[in-house]
């Protein structure tokens, strides 16, 4: 069974006890816009009310990209990315970034996964990636910041002073490197991908589904549909984006993206 949210954004599945959740703007890259927020938020949402679902697989469509995170083109013609309503604009970036629910997570990266892409991915419990994929945090090299929990879950995920490399130089490492940093569970051929998902996703599956999702309760910390040691990372992350998205440097920093030039910072 399949189903296909507004603007073909989100296809959702069921292989058993699993979810499969599709991100599927593939000429866009995956890239996050209005219809896949409100299309992956919900369909966890959902996933965490059915009984039957047990394991939660995400992925993205095609060869090229996981996920590149928001829709710049999208913003650029003054379109929101975010939802308005309260409950969809809660649950984060993607719909999942600030979504925690009890049933795991996996995430099957099958390709590059930057930004808001790799974000997703730590917001997930097991990653399983594609040997072409890729990870990486660039957004100090565009005058911005990994606002959607990445600043703050790389460094809990990786060892220190790793971690601090990706976000102070903003350089990706390939899918090798973030298994053995232990940011992946497995690394598998690209037409392999969605069978060692769903293999992995079905062993957690195969357990006692209240016992799984207690662990996963008690392992991050969630009540509530919260996860109550986030939220002074949050207040954060909000303080600090208010201060750099007023600056200078996070208009220029686009601009000379779109323009193929190097940045000229000024530091304000």
């Amino acid at each position: 069974m399949s189903q296909t949210l507004p603007e073909d954004a989100v296809i959702v599945e069921r292989r058993g006890h699993v979810m499969l959740i599709t991100l599927n703007r593939p000429a866009a890259r995956n890239a996050v816009n209005h219809a896949l927020w409100v299309g992956v938020g919900s369909a966890l949402a959902e996933a965490e009310r059915d009984v039957d679902v047990r394991v939660v697989v995400i992925t993205g469509a095609g060869d090229q990209s996981f996920c590149a995170g928001a829709d710049l083109k999208a913003l650029s013609r003054g379109e929101r990315i975010a939802p308005e309503d309260p409950e969809q604009l809660g649950w984060g970036f993607a719909g999942i970034v600030s979504h925690p629910i009890s049933k795991p997570m996996v995430a099957a990266v099958n390709g590059t996964a930057l930004g808001g892409g790799t974000e997703i991915a730590l917001a997930c419990d097991l990653v399983v990636a594609a040997d072409s994929a890729s990870f990486g945090l660039p957004e100090v090299k565009r005058g911005i910041l990994a606002g959607a929990g990445g600043a703050f879950r790389l460094v809990q995920q990786l060892p220190h002073k790793i971690a601090m490399e990706m976000l102070l130089t903003g350089d990706p490492i390939d899918a090798a490197r973030a298994m053995a940093l232990g940011l992946a569970n497995a690394v598998v051929p690209r037409a392999d991908l969605i069978d060692a998902a769903l293999a992995l996703a079905e062993r957690i599956a195969a357990n006692a589904p209240l016992s799984v999702q207690a662990s996963k309760r008690i392992a991050l910390g969630i009540k509530d549909g919260a996860i109550a040691s986030d939220e002074s990372h949050w207040a954060a992350n909000r303080r600090e984006s208010a201060l750099v998205m007023r600056s200078e440097d996070a208009r220029e920093g686009p601009r000379a993206f779109a323009e193929k030039r190097m940045p000229s910072w000024k530091g304000c």
